[in-house]
């Protein structure tokens, strides 16, 4: 993408993109080496994006005492 920042959407889709090709199985070594390189890559950056994303939260949430307070996230079960 030319100079434009592209967003963790946009890499969260790229990387479904590169698993889907990879799965399928028919492309040239070479070509899914590049994008296993690819895929890689993604992954640190949206890995970094979310650590800092849980440290940005953690510091708003702030206990009594004005200590963080980590809380789990809740999940709905059917």
């Amino acid at each position: 993408m030319s100079g434009k920042k592209v967003t963790f959407e946009q890499q969260l889709a790229r990387l479904e993109e590169i698993v889907a090709a990879l799965e399928k199985g028919d492309a040239p070594l070479a070509d899914s080496l590049a994008l296993f390189e690819e895929g890689t890559k993604l992954i640190a950056a949206c890995s970094k994006q979310l650590d800092q994303a849980e440290q940005q939260v953690v510091k708003l949430m702030k206990g009594a005492d004005g200590a963080p307070v980590e809380l789990p996230f809740e999940t709905e079960e059917d």
